[in-house]
Formats: structure tokens, sequence, C-alpha cells
């Protein structure tokens, strides 16, 4: 796949779906990638730290899904070097509205202090990016994250690449064939992101 396509949804999908995705480069020239090896999060590896358990323990954060979405994008492309622009945010928010793409969102007083967002095809969830204001909020979220896909279903967690942040949560990385394999399946069966 070149790149300079426009982001069309339909071909998004299918990429995701091929294992491939996009990703805009500093000139907002799209790009297209499947890395080998690719980075995925066994939920059976999460790792919390103790100071993460606690923080959830303390209910710090209140957890909400899908209130937010365009907010969590936009705040998770507002950093220096960012690969998320308009174009991004306009296909992934109308991909949000088709029930295809979700975010999972933390807030504190009424106010969004961390998110992250991804794709769901079948049994698959592509994380695509996370940020935080306040201390773990991205990480609270990741773990609400795992615990609702595990409680429904899902079978494989693609977090693309393998950053030292993702590392210390417990992603590890598989050859891309693996990957492939794994997304064949996943795409086949059938999670309902809301019960």
């Amino acid at each position: 796949m070149g790149h300079s396509h426009p982001l069309e949804p339909n071909k998004v999908v299918w990429a995701y779906s091929q294992g491939i995705f996009p990703m805009a480069d500093e000139n907002g020239e799209i790009h297209w990638y499947a890395p080998d090896p690719r980075a995925i999060l066994e939920h059976a590896h999460l790792h919390i730290s103790r100071s993460l358990r606690a923080t959830i323990r303390k209910g710090i954060y209140e957890i909400r899904m899908d209130c937010a979405f365009e907010q969590v994008m936009r705040s998770c492309g507002s950093r220096e070097e960012t690969w998320i622009n308009e174009e991004f945010i306009k296909t992934y928010t109308y991909l949000h509205r088709c029930n295809l793409a979700h975010s999972v969102e933390a807030w504190k007083d009424g106010q969004l202090v961390g998110g992250l967002y991804g794709i769901t095809l079948g049994a698959a969830f592509m994380g695509e990016s996370m940020f935080s204001y306040a201390t773990d909020a991205s990480k609270v979220c990741l773990v609400a994250l795992v615990e609702h896909l595990r409680a429904r279903g899902y079978t494989l967690h693609d977090t693309q690449f393998l950053t030292p942040h993702l590392a210390t949560l417990g992603v590890s990385e598989i050859p891309r064939s693996e990957y492939e394999r794994r997304l064949e399946l996943a795409i086949k069966q059938h999670c309902l992101w809301r019960a």
C-alpha cells in the first residue's frame, strides 16, 4: 500500500483486518505500517504495580467509556510530535459512530484527565494512543479496558509497537506471522463492546 491515500473509513477498516494501520508523518502525509515483530498485550500478563493498584482502589478517577471520544483523540494528538491530524480525527470519529472505534476515559472533578482509544474488529482490539494529564490516569484506563475486554471475550489486544512504557505494563512482541494468524481468528469471532 502506498502512502498519501485519504483515510477512507472502509479502507481503514480493511487495513486493520489485514494487520496494517495508518500514521501521518510531520508533513501530514499518511503512511501504512505492519510492524514485525508486533506488540500485543496478553491480558493474563498485564502488570499492575502496587502504586497503581492503590490508585485504582482509592477510586481517584471515574472511568467512563465512549463519552468523549473526539476529545480523547484530540488530547492524544496535542503533543509536539503527533501522527494524529484532522483527517484522522474525522475518520476515527466516524468509525466511533459506527461502533468500531472506542474510548476509555478517566475523569476527575468533571474534567477529562486521561484516556485511550482504539479500533475493535471481532474479538480484536487495536490500541491506538493514550494520554495522561494526571498521575496514572491512562494506566487506570488501560486496566479498566483489559477488564472490559476480558469480560466480553476479546482474544487479541494489539498495541502496535513496544515502548519502554508499555513494556512496564506487560506488553510483549510476537512475530508478524503469528499476529496475522491470531488476528484472522479473532476477526471471525463476535464480541459485543456493550453487553
